[in-house]
């Protein structure tokens, strides 16, 4: 092996322990505090059980999905994801605070490690949540048509989506003064995309002006695909469509976010 190649390797195994040492402090940091993993878990519980039990029956998803649960469930697997997103938001929020981010920063580290480790931690929290409500949905009556296969692929779909957005709410935390102001910053950004969108209703059922937004928003597309390939029924290019929104997504503001990083205060 050729000198520079060996240092090539040493740098990107010195990059990979930097990101995992961030991931592994943060996901530290969520189990020392477990009520906020738990009001994290519960509250996509409580949309499970909201819409399944009060809205359900008012709600009328089509023949090719049989009971509406198992049209909420992908929906609602797509939102959780996008909701434990902005926790990259609030905890980089927190650090930049609480002065931690100076302080990475004057350590031999890589300069990603920080961006990277949080939205890995974040990804860690998703899984677990994935896990959580796929649970719950089977309790409440969910049952997938697809191959387990398929369910795979739109479980990993739906976290691929929720990492690449996880970059761009990493700019919101690092230009926000503090948590609060970083979550309400979300707000407006998350809630248009996740309520105008097919996550709770088929997108048939609003209003004509709606519909143009809404079925070709990214949320949408992701929405779509998920519940394709759980319950094994034609979602046409949502999957292509939502993977280059998550690339995009990635491409832009992956960058936007390492520069701010490198000059927040």
């Amino acid at each position: 092996m050729t000198a520079p190649m060996h240092a090539e390797k040493s740098s990107l195994r010195w990059v990979i322990s930097d990101v995992l040492t961030m991931a592994q402090r943060n996901i530290l940091a969520i189990i020392r505090i477990p009520s906020a993993l738990v009001f994290t878990i519960i509250q996509p519980i409580m949309f499970v059980l909201l819409f399944r039990y009060v809205f359900g029956g008012a709600i009328q998803a089509g023949p090719a999905f049989g009971n509406y649960v198992n049209f909420l469930i992908p929906g609602i697997l797509v939102q959780t994801v996008i909701f434990g997103a902005v926790g990259t938001a609030i905890g980089l929020a927190e650090d930049l605070k609480r002065g931690l981010i100076d302080r990475f920063r004057a350590l031999p580290m890589a300069r990603m490690a920080v961006l990277a480790g949080r939205t890995v931690s974040d990804l860690a929290r998703n899984i677990l949540i994935v896990i959580v409500i796929t649970l719950v949905g089977f309790a409440v009556g969910f049952r997938p048509s697809g191959s387990v296969v398929a369910y795979l692929q739109g479980c990993l779909l739906m976290l691929i989506f929720a990492y690449c957005l996880s970059w761009g709410f990493a700019y919101v935390g690092l230009a926000a003064p503090n948590p609060e102001t970083a979550q309400a910053m979300t707000f407006p950004l998350i809630f248009p995309l996740t309520f105008a969108s097919s996550i709770f209703v088929p997108v048939s059922s609003m209003p004509h002006w709606l519909q143009v937004f809404a079925r070709n928003q990214p949320v949408s597309q992701a929405a779509e695909a998920v519940r394709g390939l759980m319950l094994g029924v034609p979602h046409g290019q949502s999957t292509y469509i939502a993977l280059a929104w998550a690339a995009g997504a990635l491409l832009i503001l992956g960058p936007l976010s390492t520069r701010k990083y490198r000059t927040a205060a």
